[in-house]
């Protein structure tokens, strides 16, 4: 499948905007959380461009913290257009799976 990165990508934004939703949290804690998930094939290398990306459209907010081993840490938190785009994910994921659903459902046992 020539888009499955693509797909991915919203998938991962609707995953992330959860993750930081229900707590404060810094990047490696992030992709942490997600490969226990099951995001097994993620690499650090596409979280952070999603991570800029999510900050730069408004959708998370991030403060620099001193960690207790090593650099500083930065923690992301959602802001309200990022509460709010979690919501329109959520909503858009349910039709859409659903919609999935059904059609592979119907078509395993033909």
């Amino acid at each position: 499948m020539a888009n499955a990165s693509q797909l991915l990508k919203g998938i991962l934004e609707g995953c992330i905007l959860k993750i930081i939703l229900k707590k404060e949290t810094y990047g490696y804690e992030l992709y942490s959380s997600l490969k226990i998930s099951g995001f097994d094939d993620l690499s650090e290398g596409t979280l952070y461009p999603l991570l800029i990306r999510l900050e730069k459209n408004g959708l998370l907010s991030s403060i620099s913290r001193d960690s207790p081993l090593g650099p500083k840490r930065k923690y992301y938190s959602l802001t309200k257009l990022g509460e709010q785009e979690f919501l329109n994910f959520c909503s858009s994921w349910d039709k859409i799976s659903k919609s999935v659903t059904k059609i592979l459902g119907d078509d395993l046992n033909d």
